[in-house]
């Protein structure tokens, strides 16, 4: 993990490339969505940014493929470096974007595919205004916490607080460009709906220029 561009250094896109950010509560499928999307474009026109995070790793997840796992204090060291695009607390632990990775993406005319939080994608899109927003809605929130309850990864506490967390989330869906329900065990549908999504823009705005 390089980690050599700050997000002081300014990022002139080749034509054509997105900054494409995926939002959804806890528990809503993004990362099953994100491995589906990865599968179907296994061609290097897109790069799938590994984002930092310093919560515990669960069994399921590979660090340096799923997330970035560090310290606290190295996290907060890479922060004061401007290391990140953004940085946002979230559910008691620290989750950040790297510059690099983003920078490098777009520059060589590969799209840039963000996942993070709803407060994340706030401070992204403040500073890349041409950004694609897109919101990963579940069916209800009471599926969305009996997905939760079923994955076994939470205590009933952090369920309960993922749960008012979600609602809070779910009211931010009118900012986002499009919003796609994920419905129970249809992943695969959702990322292809995404990826029609993203073909979509790409014929729309074929000279679209990612810039900040």
């Amino acid at each position: 993990m390089t980690l050599a561009r700050s997000p002081d250094v300014r990022c002139v896109g080749a034509p054509g490339a997105m900054l494409v950010i995926i939002s959804g509560p806890s528990g809503v499928g993004k990362d099953t969505i994100l491995r589906a999307l990865k599968e179907s474009h296994p061609d290097g026109k897109r790069h799938f940014v590994v984002t930092y995070k310093t919560r515990e790793r669960r069994p399921q997840e590979l660090d340096g493929i799923d997330y970035h796992f560090v310290s606290e204090e190295r996290f907060q060291r890479l922060r004061e470096q401007g290391a990140f695009l953004e940085a946002t607390p979230v559910h008691d632990h620290w989750a950040g974007t790297p510059a690099d990775q983003v920078v490098e993406a777009l520059e060589s005319g590969r799209d840039a595919i963000l996942k993070i939080d709803v407060h994340g994608a706030e401070k992204v899109r403040a500073q890349v205004p041409q950004a694609l927003l897109i919101f990963v809605a579940p069916p209800s929130l009471e599926e969305l916490v009996g997905r939760l309850v079923g994955r076994g990864t939470e205590t009933p506490e952090q369920v309960e607080r993922r749960r008012r967390d979600a609602a809070e989330e779910l009211g931010h869906q009118a900012d986002y460009d499009y919003v796609v329900v994920n419905e129970t065990g249809r992943p695969d549908r959702t990322a292809r709906e995404i990826n029609e999504i993203i073909e979509a823009e790409h014929r729309s705005h074929p000279d679209r220029t990612i810039t900040f």
